[in-house]
């Protein structure tokens, strides 16, 4: 893969009480994700935003339905909705979860982690590619939180990751929260992870904060950015370099205000460590490519 990666800046999640910013444009941070599954609809407000966010800030789309790495059938259905919201909004990309979510028919509404076996990895490779295929583009696939793991795998999550990516020509996005709460709950150094996951593959950064369950962590998206994340990003961008990063804030979503601060922290972390990187948003032409903007 010899494209030259976009970087974006440090964006929010773009969730229902800051909709109003988007209509009245007001949306000041450098790039805005949505979950593309809240705009599965024919017209009205959310449209509406997503129109509006769309023709004053970057957008990226970020799936948590497809489950791409499940057995049952290929959602026709639900990719063809996907596409026809790519070609309204032109995000700069696309992402989804590397993980299985349904089986016979039935919807478990959870992120469900694969197990890391060479038949898995086979038959994820073959899933990706047809999505992207169905889409147009490549997408970026991340990696989950995880609470239960399988006996019969055969090599970690990093590689596991890396293999699909590479064999299927996907891209990453390293969600930095999911392998701080991974690390604690199965016992590896976040650092390992960072370390090994192909850098030209990653484009995209998650922020978020999780909850202390105990005798677990559990990725709770609500709260600003523990130190621990905070630490892994400064890590991650010594590795990667300029990774467009986002801040996730599912959960007791707060003020714009305190939301944005929290966007100009990470842009605050990466100056330190990187020095002031340009933040215009470029077109990737592998990916279909999002809008110009001054």
């Amino acid at each position: 893969m010899s494209e030259r990666r976009p970087y974006l800046g440090e964006g929010v999640g773009l969730r229902v009480p800051h909709y109003e910013r988007a209509l009245t444009h007001a949306l000041d941070v450098d790039f805005v994700e949505v979950i593309t599954e809240n705009f599965f609809c024919d017209g009205g407000r959310p449209l509406a935003v997503l129109d509006a966010a769309a023709e004053h800030v970057p957008v990226v789309m970020h799936g948590v339905s497809l489950g791409v790495g499940s057995t049952d059938p290929m959602p026709v259905a639900y990719l063809r909705r996907v596409r026809s919201l790519i070609e309204r909004v032109r995000p700069v990309w696309v992402s989804e979860h590397l993980c299985w979510g349904t089986f016979a028919g039935h919807y478990s509404h959870e992120l469900l982690p694969l197990p890391y076996t060479r038949e898995a990895v086979q038959h994820v490779v073959d899933r990706v590619k047809r999505v992207q295929d169905d889409l147009g583009r490549r997408i970026l696939l991340e990696n989950v939180s995880s609470y239960v793991t399988y006996r019969d795998n055969e090599m970690e999550e990093w590689s596991f990751l890396s293999e699909v990516v590479e064999r299927a020509d996907a891209l990453i996005l390293l969600d930095l929260n999911n392998i701080v709460v991974s690390a604690a709950n199965f016992g590896f150094d976040p650092m390992t992870y960072v370390q090994a996951v192909p850098a030209d593959r990653v484009w995209q950064f998650h922020l978020a904060n999780h909850s202390d369950r105990g005798h677990y962590k559990f990725d709770s998206h609500a709260g600003a950015v523990p130190q621990m994340v905070w630490r892994l990003y400064e890590a991650a961008l010594r590795r990667f370099g300029a990774v467009s990063a986002l801040v996730e804030w599912d959960e007791e979503i707060p003020s714009w205000e305190l939301l944005r601060a929290e966007q100009r922290e990470a842009a605050r972390r990466r100056q330190l460590v990187l020095g002031a990187v340009a933040t215009n948003p470029t077109r990737p032409t592998g990916l279909g490519g999002s809008r110009d903007f001054a």
